[in-house]
């Protein structure tokens, strides 16, 4: 195996009334709101290790509820896990460096065989 998964590292979440959703997630759950970005109206809750992102959802009927799940990856090594899923059949995008439960680090996206987003994240070094 070209890489390991060492678990779930964060699940973006769409949601129609972002108040409500901290309600629930924040007040009722008790995660712990970590950053804003404001500029897409994203927020992030800590969830013991993970993270739970929520984000508005699409205009009704446009889009998905989970936008996509991140999984954390063991020594991310680009080329290995690129090499890995093409000759599995599930080509992943760019790696780029986006935020996570475990901090900044690269990540791509792959797509599962049913159109889920599944982001591969691994750490800096």
């Amino acid at each position: 195996m070209a890489f390991r998964i060492l678990g779930i590292d964060h699940v973006v979440i769409r949601v129609r009334d972002m108040d409500a959703a901290l309600r629930f997630y924040r007040d009722a759950l008790g995660c712990r709101e970590e950053r804003r970005i404001e500029g897409i109206g994203l927020v992030q809750l800590r969830a013991g290790s993970s993270l739970i992102d929520l984000m508005p959802a699409e205009p009704q009927g446009a889009g998905r509820n989970v936008e996509h799940v991140a999984l954390l990856v063991d020594d991310f090594d680009e080329a290995a896990i690129r090499g890995h899923l093409v000759r599995h059949g599930f080509p992943p995008g760019p790696v780029e460096t986006r935020y996570g439960a475990a901090g900044q680090g690269p990540s791509m996206y792959v797509t599962d065989p049913d159109g889920n987003v599944i982001e591969l994240k691994g750490r800096l070094s």
